[in-house]
């Protein structure tokens, strides 16, 4: 037996249906930090990347990895 559940919500019901925390605010600071590093007016571009590092799993190492597997299914070679 199958059965099948259609649901028409927006992305903001779907998100308070789960109990999923509201992160816009922690967004909108983000997107701010990252509009005023490229005018170089409120963040350095160093203390970014820094953050971005500090986000990301492994480090270069993880880059390195998911750029390989994107190369690969793309049939790029070095």
């Amino acid at each position: 037996m199958k059965i099948n559940v259609e649901v028409d919500c927006t992305p903001e019901e779907a998100r308070r249906a789960i109990g999923l925390p509201d992160l816009s605010p922690i967004h909108d600071k983000y997107i701010q930090a990252i509009m005023g590093a490229m005018d170089g007016s409120a963040v350095k571009p160093e203390l970014l990347e820094n953050m971005m590092k500090n986000w990301m799993p492994m480090g270069d190492a993880s880059l390195a990895f998911w750029r390989g597997l994107f190369d690969q299914a793309t049939g790029k070679k070095d």
